[in-house]
């Protein structure tokens, strides 16, 4: 028996790397999707690999960011299974710089899709969950439903050159703390997971020149040689994580097994100290 068995989830950024993972996890675990990306040709893929798993698959393409993506997201999950269990913020991306070089448009950039497209797909998603909730405990039902927001230890800790990107980061695990508190009544979990060192193309080697294009504007990712040496000594586990290590992380949190635990950060990084 699937642990997730026609429970609905959405996933933001789902197109690759975690994203994808996460999905493809949920997925195979029984779950229906409504995913989204920028990259149609990716949620193409994902959709097949889902599909092959038994899921049902909606997918939502474009920017995160967007003032009506949270509403569209959500009534897509609504209007296809009329039901909506886990929410999985997972969009984003980073765009370093140090304070004496950011400009207000690298800060509103990480602002808006860790924080802001969150804090839109949550609203649009309570009026739903207060309904499905009322219902239930009409007829005597406990159900509980999911919401895991992704952090960074840049969040937890700090990270010199990423100052807009650690106050989104930051900001993440206050919203968690704060909607666990007034989500409780609707039997909703709501934490945070915050990732260590995951190789993914945003941790990949500066020396490559990496970039990713977000919206027309090609933004360089990457980290150097010395900081990716540096954080892998720091990690007792002896290497960076995997994609589906860190999928499986947020899965964690997906299942019956966490209804009990709520407004909690856990990190993801091998047992990296901050």
């Amino acid at each position: 028996m699937k642990k997730l068995a026609g429970k609905v989830a959405l996933v933001t950024g789902a197109g690759r790397g975690i994203g994808r993972e996460i999905a493809l996890k949920l997925a195979a675990e029984g779950c229906n999707l409504v995913v989204n990306d920028l990259d149609g040709e990716l949620l193409a893929q994902l959709t097949a690999d889902a599909e092959a798993l038994g899921s049902q698959v909606v997918t939502v393409i474009g920017s995160v960011t967007e003032p009506d993506f949270g509403t569209r997201f959500v009534k897509q999950a609504v209007d296809a299974f009329d039901g909506l269990d886990i929410v999985i913020n997972n969009a984003g991306y980073t765009w370093d710089n140090v304070i004496q070089k950011m400009d207000d448009e690298q800060w509103y950039a990480m602002i808006d899709v860790h924080m802001t497209a969150p804090f839109r797909i949550l609203k649009a998603a309570q009026p739903y969950i207060k309904s499905y909730h009322a219902l239930e405990s009409e007829a005597g039902r406990e159900v509980f439903r999911k919401v895991v927001n992704i952090s960074s230890v840049s969040g937890l800790g700090g990270n010199a050159g990423q100052l807009a990107y650690s106050a989104a980061k930051a900001g993440v695990v206050g919203m968690t703390k704060t909607l666990c508190k007034e989500w409780g009544r609707f039997k909703v979990n709501v934490n945070t997971v915050a990732f260590g060192f995951i190789q993914t193309r945003l941790t990949g080697a500066a020396s490559d020149e990496p970039t990713i294009n977000i919206e027309g504007k090609d933004i360089r990712v990457g980290v150097s040689d010395q900081i990716r040496d540096l954080m892998t000594d720091l990690i007792p586990l002896g290497r960076p994580g995997t994609p589906k290590e860190a999928a499986d992380a947020v899965f964690l949190f997906c299942l019956p097994e966490s209804n009990y635990i709520s407004g909690q950060t856990i990190v993801v990084g091998g047992g990296l100290e901050l």
